[in-house]
């Protein structure tokens, strides 16, 4: 069961950036998928991205399309997402976490991190 530490949240103003990392405690299979997700306050847990971990296609959340990019360090075992044009909305706790399929759906993930905060305001 693979470890995930998430890291990189922090406070900025709508319109700037942020990099989220999530570091893996070991080398991850390569048929695996890693997906970013979020929680805003007093709302449920949400898909934001996901890739697999060798490479390919990334599935995006409608409401990060074009603003946010999640890629991955294989050699350093690092999962990131790169954040930009961020707005109020974007505010949550985000999180990473390991899967084996290539879905949006939660229950498919089986390793999280605890996520780290993220807040977007003027």
């Amino acid at each position: 069961q693979v470890q995930l530490q998430e890291s990189g949240g922090g406070s900025v103003q709508p319109g700037g950036s942020l990099r989220l990392s999530c570091t893996a405690s070991a080398r991850p299979f390569s048929s695996s998928v890693f997906g970013w997700f979020r929680q805003a306050p007093g709302k449920e847990r949400e898909f934001v991205a996901l890739v697999r971990w060798h490479g390919g296609s990334a599935l995006y959340a409608d409401s990060v399309k074009g603003r946010f990019i999640i890629s991955r360090d294989n050699p350093t075992n690092i999962l990131y997402l790169q954040m930009n044009s961020l707005k109020a909305e974007d505010t949550a706790v985000y999180y990473c976490a390991r899967g084996s399929q290539y879905t949006t759906s939660q229950p498919a993930y089986d390793s999280w991190g605890q996520g780290t905060q993220v807040t977007v305001a003027s």
